[in-house]
């Protein structure tokens, strides 16, 4: 049903990391490197990485200096999406979200579902839009980051995915700011 269309130059995105934990380094951050490693494989630009605690404001505050920043196009984070009370990132990516992507989180369950079966209803994962950039909360796993890049992202960032994909719709995601 979707494929790529090889007759169609690919367009590079830039792609900010975000690993939300209270524990870990960069040189232990697993989820990171594989999304770092799936965006540098597929051709796009890794334009900042960043390591945080799970704190909703500071989050937030993460997100929206990455939406305000022209070079960045996408956010992607990887934690605090789960369900115990440190659990923040799907609060703090809705408190900056202009719109919500509603089907994201339902993609990622049922690619889940077929990887770790009803252990998906654990995870929160959202995607969204804010200031004309994408943003997507992953768990902190490096398999859900393997299985978020692999089954939806890497063909949903890439602009010669057919039927449509993300990256043709970029010129548009801040067209009501254009009327203002």
């Amino acid at each position: 049903m979707s494929r790529i269309d090889e007759s169609i130059d690919f367009i590079a995105v830039r792609i900010a990391v975000l690993t939300v934990s209270d524990s870990r380094s960069i040189e232990e951050d697993r989820s990171g490197a594989v999304l770092v490693d799936r965006i540098e494989q597929a051709g796009h630009i890794v334009a900042a990485r960043h390591i945080m605690p799970d704190d909703r404001k500071d989050i937030a505050d993460q997100l929206r200096q990455w939406c305000a920043d022209p070079q960045i196009d996408v956010v992607i984070s990887t934690g605090g999406t789960g369900l115990t009370g440190r659990d923040v990132s799907v609060e703090a990516h809705r408190d900056v979200y202009e719109k919500e992507i509603d089907a994201f989180g339902t993609v990622f369950t049922i690619v889940s579902m077929k990887k770790i079966g009803t252990s998906a209803v654990q995870s929160r994962a959202t995607g969204g839009v804010a200031q004309g950039t994408y943003l997507f909360a992953l768990p902190g796993s490096p398999g859900a980051c393997k299985d978020a890049w692999d089954e939806i992202l890497a063909y949903q960032l890439d602009y010669r995915h057919k039927p449509c994909n993300f990256v043709e719709i970029f010129p548009r995601l801040s067209e009501t700011e254009r009327r203002k």
